[in-house]
This record gives C-alpha cells, structure tokens and sequence, in this order.
C-alpha cells in the first residue's frame, strides 16, 4: 500500500534575500497633470474667502493658511512630476496621446497663476510685498507660457493624434488656463512702469480673454448637446459637468479685473458688469442643472474619484466672479450669492481633500487607471 507524500513547506528565504520593497519613485508612475487640480481647487479657497465682501474675524488668516497649503503643494506637486517625466517617460507620453487624460496639463497653468494670484493677495502679509510681487510675477509668466503652449498643443494632439468618439466638458481645461491668467495679470499691472510694459500686459490679458472665451463659445454646443441627446455621462465622470462653469466664472471676474486695472478707460466698470451681470446669471443655471445631475449620480451610488475637485475651482471662480459684480454694483444680493457660493466651494473642497487624503493613504489614487466605460470623451490615438 502506497503512502501519501507529505508536500514538504516551501523554505522560508533568509531575510536579506527577500525581495527588497519597490523604490519611491515607481510611486509616481500613475501620477497625472489632474492632480493640479488640487492645488488649483485649494488655492481659489483662500483667495475666494479674502474677495468676499464680508470679513469675520480669522477668515484673512484661514486663507492666507490655504494659500500656504496651495504653494507647498505646488512645489511638492512639480518635482513629483517631475521625477514622473524623467522616470516614466513612456507613462508621460501614454497621457498625452489619451484623450481623456491629455486635457487635464491645462491643470498645470492653471496651478501657476492661481497660486500667484493668490500670492500677490495673501502672501505678501508673511513674504513683504517685494518678494510677493516677484514670485507673483514669476508664477504668472511661467503658468501664462505653459497656458498658450497647452491652449494650442492639445488640441492639436486632439486633430491628429486623439480619436475622439464624444463631446466632453474637459475639452474646456486647455482653453480655460488663458483665461486665468486674464484674470491674475491685471493685479499686476501697477507693479510696472506706466507707458508700454504696463500697456502691453494689460493687451495680453485682453487677448488671452478674447481667445479664451471664443474656444469656450465652439465647445460649449457640442457638450449641451450631447448631453440632451444622449443622457447623462457614467457617475463618476458626472463631475466634470461642472467644469463649464470655469470659463464663465473667470470671464466674470476677468473683466472685473481688467476694469480695476484701468480706472482712466471710460465705462470700462460699467462694461464689465453689463458682461458679467448676463454670463454670472448663465453659470447660476448651469450650476442648478449639473447640481442636480451630481446628486442624481450620488443617490446611484457615485463614488469618490479626482473629478471631484471640479466641485471646487470651477465654483470658486463664480465666488470671485460674483463678488466682483457685488464690488462695482454695490448689491448685497449679489454679495450674499458670493457668499452662499462660497459655503458651497468650502464644502466641494472638504469633499475633495478628505478623498483625495484617504486615496493617497490607502494607495488607491496611484495604483493605476481605472478606465470609465463609455465615459464622454474617451476615445485612443491615432497611430498615424
């Protein structure tokens, strides 16, 4: 009678033979431009609060806080990608050529000029104006380049590289970041000689505004229609609704900045809140119509994903927009809604932060994609 062989235990290897954790660095390998969005949605909280028209105790310190919070996150945030670029070039090059991915290096500038608006704003109370206005200015240059170079090279990825199969809202981020730099360069024009230098970076900032708002006019169709024709986006890509309300928020306060900065034009308050008065009424409506789709999509079960920082910057551009409208008006309806809307960004931001912090916690944000079925504007590249 045959006897049963007993399976001998694997050896246990030594423990300096054991395979050695993975480096640091392969950490960052999933680590796309959407995370700007973070440091984007973090900065307009501080610089939101400080242009509300009510002032409580604590709140210049609170945002200047965020301020600070936005900057280290910047910084720690581009030398991430910047390993990112130098170690995983091919994963760099793979979001490029991904429709669903390439728009979001609007992010980029966007992070730039926001956190230097802010610093013009809030950071000279801790750095002295001098050293504010410089880093200021240096952010602003720095983001408005890589705005213009985005504004053109990804929709020219998207003509010949991108195989788009729908409309989607994130085609607006790389034409929304000149936007925000219409909107941050104008406090810095006072900083500068009178004559051409002050002349000519408050043209650029009448361009970028014009070019901004005319790429928004081509895509905003499209998006609407889609969106009547063919239902609503999956849950998790419902967010990114709320995106529409950037280049409509930041027109608004765009030309309320623009006005400010050239008190000696004729009307030129005047013509920013009969732009600002119609545009605000239009970002309210789009506001109810993908607030109502966000819950819809949370009732069926929508779950925490990146996209939820559209809750923040986005709503934080229509609470400087607003609240510029309430300055050159003198309306406290139009500063209530600045601050009801600013309960709302508060809120979209905790909502954000406290994913995004369990995410990086837990791994899950940087373990890979995880790809959307039938997501608007997903699509592959074009291999010619």
């Amino acid at each position: 009678m045959a006897t049963a062989v007993r399976p001998q235990p694997r050896p246990r290897l030594p423990l300096r033979t054991r395979p050695r954790p993975r480096p640091r660095a392969v950490g960052v390998r999933h680590l796309g431009p959407n995370f700007y969005a973070a440091v984007m949605g973090t900065g307009i909280l501080g610089t939101a609060g400080a242009g509300l028209p009510l002032r409580p105790p604590g709140l210049r310190t609170a945002c200047t806080a965020l301020w600070a919070l936005a900057l280290l996150a910047l910084a720690v945030l581009l030398g991430a990608r910047a390993v990112h670029w130098a170690r995983h070039r091919d994963q760099a090059r793979a979001h490029l050529l991904d429709p669903a991915v390439a728009p979001f290096y609007g992010c980029l500038s966007m992070a730039l000029t926001s956190v230097g608006g802010g610093t013009l704003l809030l950071g000279r109370d801790r750095l002295g104006e001098g050293p504010a206005v410089a880093l200021s200015a240096a952010l602003w240059v720095s983001g408005t380049v890589a705005g213009l170079v985005v504004a053109v090279g990804v929709p020219y990825l998207m003509v010949v590289r991108h195989r788009v199969e729908a409309p989607s809202p994130l085609w607006l981020l790389p034409v929304v970041a000149p936007m925000v730099s219409a909107a941050t360069g104008p406090p810095l024009a006072p900083y500068l000689p009178e004559g051409q230098a002050r002349a000519t970076l408050l043209a650029g900032c009448h361009g970028m505004f014009g070019m901004s708002l005319l790429a928004t006019l081509l895509i905003l169709p499209p998006v609407f229609s889609r969106l009547v024709t063919a239902g609503p986006p999956p849950d998790a890509a419902v967010p990114a609704l709320l995106l529409v309300l950037g280049p409509l928020g930041q027109s608004v306060t765009a030309a309320g900045a623009l006005a400010d900065a050239a008190p000696g034009v004729p009307y030129a308050r005047g013509l920013a809140v009969a732009y600002g008065l119609p545009v605000a009424g239009f970002a309210l409506l789009w506001l109810a119509l993908a607030g109502a789709l966000v819950v819809r999509a949370r009732r069926r079960g929508m779950r925490f994903a990146m996209t939820w920082w559209a809750f923040t910057f986005p709503v934080g551009t229509c609470v400087t927009g607003t609240a510029a409208l309430a300055r050159h008006t003198g309306l406290a309806a139009l500063g209530g809604t600045a601050v009801a809307l600013y309960a709302l960004l508060a809120a979209g931001w905790l909502a954000a932060a406290s994913g995004t912090v369990r995410g990086l916690v837990n791994g899950s944000l940087l373990a890979g994609p995880a790809p959307v079925p039938g997501a608007h504007g997903r699509g592959t590249a074009r291999t010619r």
